[in-house]
């Protein structure tokens, strides 16, 4: 694990960044998007959920611009915001995760999906709707001001 900064409790940073997962009721997905000849990043809004292991799962249409750039490049960003209360954003935490997100057809992602997001129901059983899950490379953790930390996936199974 490496960081920019060290706190007093480092140990404690992978609790840290499943508790944000968790809670999260929303977060911000980074895809790539060609337009006019030229690689854009491409930021949504989306609804996530977790598996039982813990891997990030959102639910996603195919006529959506961001399913339509994960069939030409699975790279991508989400971003977990625990922001949204504070008067001061940037003394908030918040966690970037680098990764994959594949199409997930296991009845288990589907049906914890579904358990978190019960809301979903009514658009999971459309056609053009597919459960995603994410597959971790690498997460940025920002726990407030000062507090910076970055972690393999590997860091983040481990504790």
């Amino acid at each position: 694990m490496s960081s920019d900064i060290q706190p007093a409790n480092i140990q404690d940073i992978p609790g840290e960044i499943r508790q944000l997962l968790r809670v999260a009721e929303r977060a911000y997905l980074g895809t790539l998007t060609s337009r006019l000849d030229i690689d854009f990043p491409f930021v949504t809004l989306v609804v996530p959920a977790l598996g039982r292991d813990g891997a990030p799962l959102l639910l996603l249409s195919d006529l959506s611009d961001h399913a339509k750039n994960l069939q030409q490049n699975k790279h991508i960003s989400l971003l977990f915001d625990g922001t949204l209360d504070r008067a001061e954003p940037l003394t908030g935490p918040r966690v970037t995760l680098l990764g994959t997100l594949n199409v997930s057809e296991a009845g288990e992602d589907r049906d914890a999906y579904l358990a978190q997001r019960p809301e979903a129901k009514l658009y999971a059983g459309f056609g053009d709707f597919r459960f995603y899950r994410f597959n971790l490379l690498e997460a940025l953790y920002v726990a407030g001001f000062g507090r910076i930390h970055r972690l393999s996936a590997a860091d983040l199974k481990a504790n």
